[in-house]
């Protein structure tokens, strides 16, 4: 195994000014550079663990329906690849427009999904018709994304996007095909474990929204979240 360096040296090697930084400046900054370090480090070293995963449950029969209200099942969705992205956003039959953070979301997956598709299939999901999910696409300006309808609730329900009085959440998943049967890989488990005062958020966050965010001297404010206009 290679040794590391302490973070302390490496933050302390690379912590350079900028044009007019003071000193005080720069070893406030240095300070928070050797946590980054630390943090990409933890990062990489949970994406590792994620990687060893053995299989998930095996999905069950599921069907969806595409733009040309073809039915397919999940392992149709994988397109060449054999592990799947899919994303289940709030915009059900009984909503009149989507959930804003589920848009954010998309927003900021419309345009990688051209870069991602080249590793893994993805696939965004919803319980509205596909054709009312496309209006709400060509609303917003998203070209590459795919929608899929589910078909009846249980698909919903059992991957935690549908709750037994009907509300609904976000659900992202892995998916991962071996033999031609489709399990379940992995999905953010982290809701109900947000420290005091704290929104749920995912570790590390998937959303740039608040990525970006965490970079500003504001940070992500205590009770503001983003609208759709």
């Amino acid at each position: 195994m290679i040794e590391l360096k302490p973070a302390a040296e490496l933050a302390a090697a690379a912590s350079k000014p900028y044009p007019n930084d003071s000193a005080d400046y720069r070893r406030a900054r240095t300070a928070p550079l050797a946590e980054e370090i630390e943090l990409r480090r933890h990062i990489e070293r949970v994406a590792a663990q994620r990687r060893t995963l053995p299989l998930g449950g095996e999905a069950r029969g599921y069907t969806f329906r595409d733009a040309n209200d073809a039915t397919l099942q999940l392992a149709d969705l994988f397109g060449p690849h054999d592990t799947l992205v899919t994303y289940t956003w709030m915009f059900g039959p009984q909503r009149p427009r989507p959930c804003p953070m589920c848009t954010a979301f998309l927003d900021a997956f419309d345009g990688p999904v051209r870069t991602l598709t080249q590793r893994v299939g993805i696939a965004v999901l919803g319980r509205s018709p596909v054709a009312r999910q496309l209006a709400f696409a060509r609303e917003r300006g998203w070209r590459r994304l795919q929608f899929f309808q589910t078909v009846g609730d249980d698909f919903a329900r059992d991957y935690r996007a549908l709750g037994p009085k009907g509300e609904e959440w976000a659900a992202l998943h892995v998916w991962i095909k071996r033999d031609g049967r489709v399990h379940h890989f992995w999905a953010p488990e982290l809701a109900g474990t947000e420290d005091p005062g704290q929104d749920p958020r995912g570790a590390p966050d998937p959303t740039p929204l608040w990525n970006i965010l965490d970079l500003t001297p504001g940070g992500r404010g205590t009770d503001w979240y983003p609208t759709l206009d």
